[in-house]
């Protein structure tokens, strides 16, 4: 900081130099701190994406409850929501959404033929590459490197 004499006073005032340090430093920490804050909004919708297909399966389960144990059937990979699709089975009258409702992330469905068997899965985002969340008729639930294609647990 420079001092300035004036005839009968004295002036303090910071130098460009000082305050272009200043401003560089506080842009540093600005782009460090917005780079760690995405991570961190990645695992939050991931974690929704979770929360998401933990409603859906207990929806589904109470639809067996009241259909003599049997889940719907939708035997090819269905998304979920999908107009006229499984919401409307399942009577929920607002179905939870992926939070970027983007691929790989949307939400899926498959049964097989007798519904006997389902598997809701959803991609994960905070991973690279792409891993699924999967939950299964049999009760097991976690990641898989592939997405389902049958009605098969994968995990």
């Amino acid at each position: 900081m420079q001092i300035y004499k004036s005839t009968n006073k004295q002036i303090r005032a910071f130098t460009l130099i000082e305050m272009l340090v200043v401003i560089s430093l506080i842009g540093i920490l600005a782009a460090l701190a917005l780079v760690s804050f995405g991570g961190a909004q990645k695992q939050a919708r991931d974690t929704t994406r979770k929360s998401d297909l933990k409603q859906y399966q207990t929806s589904i389960e109470g639809y067996a409850s009241k259909n003599g144990g049997l889940y719907p059937v939708y035997a090819t990979a269905t998304t979920i929501p999908s107009s006229g699709g499984l919401c409307t089975s399942l009577n929920i009258g607002t179905c939870p959404l992926d939070p970027k409702n983007i691929s790989p992330n949307l939400y899926k469905y498959i049964s097989d033929a007798s519904g006997t068997n389902y598997v809701f899965w959803g991609g994960l985002e905070n991973k690279t590459p792409t891993v699924y969340w999967v939950i299964c008729s049999n009760g097991k639930t976690g990641e898989s490197a592939s997405a389902p294609t049958t009605s098969t647990c994968p995990i």
